[in-house]
């Protein structure tokens, strides 16, 4: 039967549309997990600053995701500010990609063939966030006093100004085709976590910031990673101190808590990655005693051991991200 030229003009504009959307998905997209792949081997990159510089970004490499050597140390320094808290992925199109605290109200990005060579791409400007949210308001603590030590400031109520004094401890979270970006933001006292999405694969434009909802005011160096159907968000009560575990099943939310591992007091900078057996670690900045710690899980990010120090790196790396990816 033939077709009205309308409708077969109609469906060759939907078939151009649908291979758009897939190419761009394609070039967005991150490297397949390890529900994806079961390879032999497996290579952990590994990118943070150090005790003695947060203005150059140290390259590590392991197949164990404990034992870590250095690629290149001072691999990457932005043309200005710092390059803190860095988090890693690597792109479908070859890219290895990072994105860090700037120190400001924008968030760092650079990306690497090699992961020896970096090239910086831009400083995003993060728009307008926070209005009317608890806990992003004048807060008491000092944003200098983190730069040396972690802590970030408390929350004070909410903030009636809608602009943006601090975008900080920006995460990769990739999943079908979506790139996104968790990041901490407040108007000057405490954090909220937000979500944006890149809307192009530049990673120029992204969507306006969407706070992650029931992780509630005062979080910062929130992190995520899906097991199952389930979001598992790790973030840090400034409040408390301490490493905060919850639950969802959208990756925007609602949360809801439950038991975290014994992690202690005074940590921060989780970052997760699942071990070439199966199980999955969790790394933390014992940022007071400028150690480094992790604790593992054998059972779905149920339970957890006690700490054990991160041989090699304790001591001198601070707040980092990991990536795996099989070799």
């Amino acid at each position: 039967m033939l077709l009205p030229q309308r409708i077969l003009t109609r469906r060759s504009r939907v078939g151009t549309l649908a291979i758009a959307v897939l190419a761009l998905s394609a070039l967005l997209v991150g490297t397949p997990g390890a529900a994806d792949a079961a390879p032999d081997n497996w290579r952990y990159t590994l990118v943070g600053f150090s005790n003695t510089s947060a203005q150059h970004m140290d390259v590590y490499q392991s197949s164990d995701a404990t034992q870590f050597q250095p690629i290149l140390m001072s691999a990457y320094q932005p043309p200005s500010g710092l390059v803190r808290d860095p988090s890693i992925f690597r792109s479908s199109d070859g890219w290895y990609y990072v994105t860090y605290t700037t120190g400001s109200t924008s968030i760092g990005f650079a990306r690497s063939r090699d992961r020896v060579n970096w090239t910086f791409m831009h400083n995003y400007p993060v728009p307008l966030c926070c209005a009317f949210l608890p806990g992003t308001g004048d807060g008491t603590g000092s944003s200098a006093g983190s730069l040396s030590f972690g802590s970030a400031g408390s929350s004070d109520g909410p903030s009636l100004s809608p602009f943006t004094t601090k975008a900080w401890a920006p995460e990769w979270f990739v999943e079908g085709g979506r790139v996104n970006v968790i990041l901490s933001m407040s108007t000057g006292g405490g954090f909220v976590p937000y979500l944006m999405t890149a809307l192009e694969p530049g990673l120029r434009l992204w969507s306006p910031p969407v706070p992650i909802l029931g992780l509630g005011a005062d979080r910062i160096d929130t992190t995520v990673v899906k097991v199952g159907a389930t979001y598992h968000a790790f973030t840090k009560n400034e409040t408390k101190k301490v490493i905060e575990h919850a639950v969802s099943g959208s990756l925007v939310g609602p949360y809801r808590f439950v038991a975290p591992g014994p992690w202690g007091r005074l940590v921060e900078g989780s970052a997760v990655v699942q071990l070439p057996n199966g199980n999955w670690r969790l790394y933390v900045d014992a940022y007071r005693d400028r150690r480094y710690f992790y604790s593992d899980s054998g059972d779905g990010l149920r339970t957890w051991t006690p700490l054990k120090e991160l041989p090699g790196l304790s001591g001198s790396v601070r707040h980092f991200g990991v990536v795996r990816e099989p070799v």
